[in-house]
């Protein structure tokens, strides 16, 4: 694991885009994305860039199950304010929240991974160290599955929300096994609360008791937090 500590999650933005930036010249041209506050700066500095990635193709972590790709609490709303609308991609894939079948959309979605494997793959990472929807107890070679989100990530979302009961309960996630198959792995982490998970990520025992710790076992990965989330280390 290579560690880079920055000042804020501003300068973590900017690393990560020179990674991407970096992977984009050596001939990256697909990219597993992550949403929520983390890689709003990295996304940010994208935006501004004059980077193309109009040949490039994206693959989204995850879904919220019930919510329609219109509804502003969406992952698939999220990408295209923070990222698409302003970054045309030739291929854009988010899970699909409003499927009828939901086993169907996650061997689908299995497909599309299979057919665009993923050469940079940006992660965030919970609280609790879970890694996509990935909650701890996932077995490492999980694949796209529906997940229960557990009480700590429900509050951990539920700022984004009028109340916590329209948090929903269920999603559409990557498996720690379908992210692991990524050629390189970013995890971005800032703040306090995160500094535990980051110690017991790089630090700690591979267990599925801290879902990101199985990123040990990757032979490319990419961390890069401030002082805060790498105050335990």
């Amino acid at each position: 694991m290579n560690i880079i500590r920055v000042a804020n999650a501003e300068e973590g933005g900017k690393k990560a885009f020179e990674l991407i930036k970096e992977g984009l010249a050596n001939g990256a041209n697909v990219f597993g994305l992550a949403t929520g506050s983390t890689p709003e700066t990295l996304y940010k500095e994208m935006t501004a860039s004059d980077l193309d990635f109009s040949n490039c193709v994206s693959v989204n972590l995850d879904e919220y199950v019930g919510l329609a790709g219109d509804n502003d609490q969406s992952y698939r709303y999220f990408m295209n304010q923070h990222l698409f609308n302003q970054k045309p991609f030739k291929a854009t894939y988010v899970p699909n929240g409003k499927a009828e079948d939901l086993a169907a959309e996650c061997a689908h979605y299995e497909e599309i991974i299979a057919a665009n494997p993923i050469d940079i793959q940006i992660l965030g990472i919970g609280e609790n160290a879970h890694i996509g929807f990935n909650e701890p107890g996932t077995p490492f070679d999980a694949k796209t599955s529906v997940v229960e989100l557990t009480e700590s990530t429900i509050n951990a979302n539920k700022r984004n929300f009028e109340k916590v009961e329209d948090v929903p309960t269920t999603a559409i996630s990557m498996g720690i096994g379908s992210i692991m198959q990524g050629k390189k792995i970013i995890l971005l982490a800032f703040g306090t609360a995160k500094a535990e998970a980051i110690a017991n990520t790089v630090n700690g025992p591979v267990t599925t008791d801290v879902p990101a710790s199985i990123l040990q076992n990757h032979p490319d990965v990419t961390i890069i937090v401030d002082e805060a989330a790498a105050s335990q280390l």
